[in-house]
Order: structure tokens, then sequence, then C-alpha cells
């Protein structure tokens, strides 16, 4: 900054303001068009010099009193739906309306009127009046919008392509202005782009230019939301959070909770608390129903605790044979249905409530102890979302989950996944056979379980705060030998210790060695849970429930009270459910094969009426044909 750089008594600039104005207001002496780009419609904290309170100005309303300190006598600003217009914020005097139109009218002696809407022609017209005054006036002129005004940065109509052409030539002749008040240095009469994102105007405009300069306008950081959140508890009665512990506390967790909205939002999740009558300590609600759209949480009912309770009887019976995993998985639900997942992190986390990886042999419940947990939770499997992985093997796959890219066939329509969670949050998914998806489409889960949300294609946050994510996977179970070919890494009759300490050891090889994602490893944490292979005695009681339903169906189906005699009960036992390396689906599908297919043709052949017993007294094999004998 020049040393001849002086200012009239009282025109401090808002050096309390955010970096980026503090950065526009150094540099105009320097550039004649500024980009803004970003956070454009947030609000933006203020804090004024001498400790005086804090004050919250929307970005207009912040450019003008920056420019106003600096000796500028107006901003106009032209939007494609309110035209021009000169701005003022709504507490300004008669008196500061009628200067700031008459040093407009002034400046741009054939100022169009108030609220109309201008071709490029007229705004050329409007910049080159700005850029080099014939008066010492200083004004600015910011074009709100400014992604819009061309079809798109890269393929612009020919009058577009003209437009630009000449802001950046007229960036370059542009001469600074000198002032009696406020700065002395001579300052640009600038150019303010205000757009959504840095890419929205053409490369070649800032692009090697030295005057034009480029300013992201960031989401607030956590002091500004703190010192918002304390600006916005007075509504709620708090008038001391010095003297008021427990005010303080809930003033503190609304900041940390809103991580990643905007200053806006906060002042919205205000007015919808007390909308709804909510107390201070009651924000989160009102911070749920803000991101997520409902009031009701199933993570807060009263009856969650007894349904997991319950679920250590129920999910057993169930689940066959895996105490250690069944264990674990309750332990993450106790602790997501207290609300302590990530309670280590030195802030509040919008983190999933829960994530699950199993890993482990195949068919030995691992999809079934997922359709579990949604139901003990969330008291409906239709809460449930599947996606088999192996379907997704492909980098170009992932715009399923989340959908196409603007401009690409199938944008419209969204992505499966985010789709889903958007229409219903509190879900348990499911993401079957992660290993087999491709290595890019693995790092889409890297924001979810760091930060609890996903952006989908059409730029829309998704979030996962509520939901349970359980990744499966059979990684571990098999090995390469020094041919190439795969030999078993664990087999039945090892002990669980073992085969857990095999299979964690396999994983973390995989995401480290073989993916080079490491940092996915770390952030599926402890959260592993491995199975282990079906026993001989959970082996039989899979293959007892699994006939009893094949009982119950025919029953229900076609009326016939069906029952199976104890010695073909054994020996229909032992040909279904004698390899243990068979999983439960292994047993249903020898099952099906073995007694539902022969069932079903004797039946259709004998015919009996509704209301007729039948008895399986027997089971006969002739070469690969298999029959029941009835009674």
């Amino acid at each position: 900054m020049s040393a001849e750089d002086t200012r009239a008594p009282g025109s401090v600039p808002p050096t309390g303001g955010p970096p980026f104005i503090r950065e526009f207001e150094a540099t105009l002496p320097v550039h004649a068009q500024f980009v803004l780009w970003g956070n454009r419609h947030d609000s933006f904290l203020v804090r004024e010099p001498g400790g005086t309170r804090p004050r919250l100005l929307s970005l207009p309303d912040l450019l003008w009193e920056t420019l106003r300190t600096s000796g500028y006598a107006c901003l106009l600003v032209h939007d494609p739906v309110d035209g021009l217009r000169v701005h003022l914020p709504a507490t300004a005097t008669a008196e500061e309306t009628e200067r700031a139109e008459a040093a407009a009218a002034r400046l741009l002696p054939r100022l169009p009127r108030p609220g109309t809407l201008l071709s490029l022609e007229a705004l050329r017209t409007l910049m080159a009046g700005l850029a080099r005054p014939a008066l010492r006036i200083r004004a600015a002129l910011a074009i709100d919008d400014a992604s819009r005004i061309a079809r798109g940065a890269t393929e612009m109509e020919p009058n577009e392509r003209d437009f630009f052409r000449f802001c950046a030539r007229l960036s370059r002749i542009a001469v600074p202005v000198g002032a009696p008040d406020g700065r002395t240095t001579p300052l640009y009469n600038p150019v303010i782009w205000l757009a959504d994102r840095e890419g929205d105007l053409p490369a070649w405009l800032t692009s090697g230019n030295d005057q034009i300069r480029s300013i992201g306008l960031p989401v607030p950081d956590l002091g500004d939301r703190q010192t918002t959140a304390r600006l916005l508890m007075k509504p709620f009665g708090v008038t001391d959070l010095d003297a008021d512990a427990r005010a303080a506390g809930a003033c503190d967790a609304f900041a940390a909770r809103t991580d990643g909205l905007t200053l806006q939002a906060m002042i919205e999740i205000t007015r919808l608390a007390r909308d709804r009558g909510l107390t201070a300590t009651e924000l989160p609600d009102a911070i749920r129903l803000y991101k997520l759209g409902v009031m009701d949480n199933p993570w807060k009912r009263e009856y969650l605790r007894k349904r997991i309770t319950d679920g250590q009887h129920s999910i057993p019976r169930r689940v066959v044979g895996q105490p250690q995993a069944v264990t674990k998985t309750l332990d993450i639900l106790k602790r997501a249905a207290l609300g302590l997942s990530g309670a280590q992190q030195s802030r509040s986390s919008d983190r999933p409530r829960g994530v699950l990886f199993f890993a482990g042999p195949t068919g030995v419940g691992k999809t079934e102890l997922a359709k579990a947990v949604s139901s003990l939770i969330f008291a409906d499997e239709s809460a449930y979302l599947r996606f088999d992985m192996s379907e997704f093997s492909s980098e170009h796959a992932g715009d399923r989950l989340i959908g196409a890219p603007p401009g690409y066939v199938g944008f419209e329509a969204g992505g499966e996944l985010t789709n889903a969670v958007r229409r219903q949050p509190f879900r348990v998914i499911l993401f079957d056979e992660i290993e087999k998806a491709h290595p890019r489409i693995l790092d889409k889960f890297l924001q979810v379980l760091e930060d609890g949300r996903l952006t989908d294609g059409r730029g829309s946050t998704v979030r996962f705060s509520e939901s349970v994510l359980v990744f499966t996977s059979n990684l571990g179970m098999s090995v390469e030998d020094g041919g190439g070919r795969l030999v078993p890494h664990v087999h039945p009759g090892m002990p669980y210790e073992e085969i857990e300490e095999r299979v964690k050891t396999a994983i973390s090889d995989h995401f480290t060695r073989v993916l080079g994602r490491p940092e996915l490893l770390n952030r599926l944490g402890d959260n592993i849970v491995v199975f282990d292979f079906i026993g001989p005695e959970a082996a039989a009681r899979i293959f007892d429930l699994q006939l009893d339903n094949i009982v119950s169906r025919v029953h229900e189906e076609q009326g016939i009270v069906l029952d199976v005699a104890p010695g073909a009960r054994a020996a229909l036992r032992e040909r279904c459910a004698g390899d243990p390396r068979m999983g439960g689906r292994g047993i249903g599908t020898a099952l099906e094969s073995q007694f539902v297919n022969p069932l079903a043709r004797a039946l259709f052949d004998r015919d009996p009426a509704a209301g007729a017993r039948v008895r399986v007294t027997g089971l006969r094999r002739e070469g690969d044909i298999v029959s029941v004998e009835l009674a």
C-alpha cells in the first residue's frame, strides 16, 4: 500500500470482517475487476473495532460498507431478476439514499432507471463509464449471478464472447480515481463479478490478467460459527453466557454441529427452533430437521434401548453360530444409540451413527445380520438398502451411486444411493463384497466416513449422519500361493482368534498395499467384525430352521400339513449340513436340490387336497435324481 494512502477521520474499514473482504479492500488500488466466487449467498460476520457487538451482513451490504469507508459514493448492483439498482442497506436513511443516487446520476448521466434489465451492450456502456470516469467520483458495479451471463464458460454465443473480450480489455485500460474523502490514494472503480464457481467465467478472462483478481468465499470456520451462535442465543432468553454454563455448552455444541453449514443456515436453524418451540439446549433437533427434513429421531425413541437389549437374545436366534460378531455389532449399536459415536473427537461429528465392516466366510450370516440390525433399530426391514459392489467394478459405475455429472445422460435422475438417503436418512446401507468395487469408487466413501456427507452429481449435499453403514467382504479367505493359485488362508476348525487375526491382516494388506488406500482402512477403525465358520451344532440349527420354514411355506401356499419323519430328517441333515464350509446359504441351496425339488415333484403328481396330512418317510436316490417317499 502506498505511503500516501490516508483516510478521513472515522473512515476505518471493517478490519474485523472476513479475510476475503480485507483482501478485496487492500487491493482496490491495483485491480480494476474482481471475481468473488463461492459462498456468496451467506451472511458474513463483522467484528467492529473497540470490542462492540459483532454484526452479520449480507455480501452486498458488506461490499458497500467496505467501499463507503474507502471513499466510494455508491455501489451499483445488477442481477438478471431485479435489474439495475443503487444498493444501500435496509438501515440507510433517506439522506444517505438521496446522496448515493445523486452521485450515481452525476457520474453516469444516462444511467437507466432502477429495475431496468440491461442487455450486454448496455452493461458494456455502463462499465465503460465507470472504468474511465469524467468526474472524480468513486463508484463500483457488482454483477450478481455472473455465472448465468453466458450459456457456458466454454460454449458461448458470439455476443457473449465479444462481451467478455470487451471486459478483459476494459480491465487493462481502466484508470484509478482519487477522492477528497476516505482513501486519498487513487483507487479503481471496480467491476465485481459475483459467481458460484471460479470456472463459471471464461478462464481466459482472468488467466494472465493482473488487473482482475479472483477471490474465493469459503464457508465459515469454527470461530465464526461460535461467535454467530452467541449472537443468536438472545431470542432463546440467554443473555449472559458467562453466567450460564449449560447455555454456554449448548451454544458451543450448536457451533460444532453446524460444521460445513453457512452462517445464514445457522440463522435459519434458530428461526426453525423458535417456530417449533424448542429451547437452546434442543437446537440439535432443529439442526437435524434443517439438514434431513425430519424431526422424529429413531435413535432417541424410548423403546430403542429395550429393543437393543432384547436383540441380545433375538439376533443370535436369527444369526446362528456367530456369538463374537453379534456381540461386537450390538456394542457398536449401543454406542450409536447413546450418541457416543466419535465421542473421542475434540468436536461434535456428523459421521454415520454406526459403521460395520463384516468379514469372513461366505454364507455365515453377514447379510442376515445387516437385515437384523435394520429390523432392530428401525423396526422395519425396508429401511435396509443393499448394493452389490460387484456391479461397480468399473470406474464410471460410480455415477450410479451419486448421479451423472452435468451434461451427461441421466444427470436429472440423480444417484441411487444419494436419492435413497435423501428420501429416508434413517437407514441401514449394505455395501456387499466391497473389495470388488473399483478403487476410484471406494474414494467416495472417504468423505462419507469422515464427515457423514456426500455431494451428488447435481451439487446437492446428502447427509449420512443418521445412517448405519455396513460393508461386507470375503477378504482373507484365500491367498495366492507361489504359482498364482488361490489356496485357503483359513479353514474350519481353526481357533476363532487365529481366524480373526488372519482376516484382519489380509484386510489391512489389501487396503494399504493392493489398493493404496490406507486412509480408508483408518476410517473403518476397529469396526471390523470377523465371522467364524459355521460349526456342526450351528449348521444343524440352521438346517432345522430352514426345514421348518419349508414346512410352513407348504402349509401357507397349499394348505397341506407336512410332517418329516425323524429318520428322513436325520438323513437330510447329513446330506445338507455335513460340510461346515458351505455356510447357511450352502445349506439352503442343498435343501432346495435335495428336498424342495423332489417334494414339489411328488406333491404335484399326487395332488393332495387342501387340509390333507402328508408325511415324508424317507429319501431315495437313483443316480443324480433324488425322490421323497410320502405316506
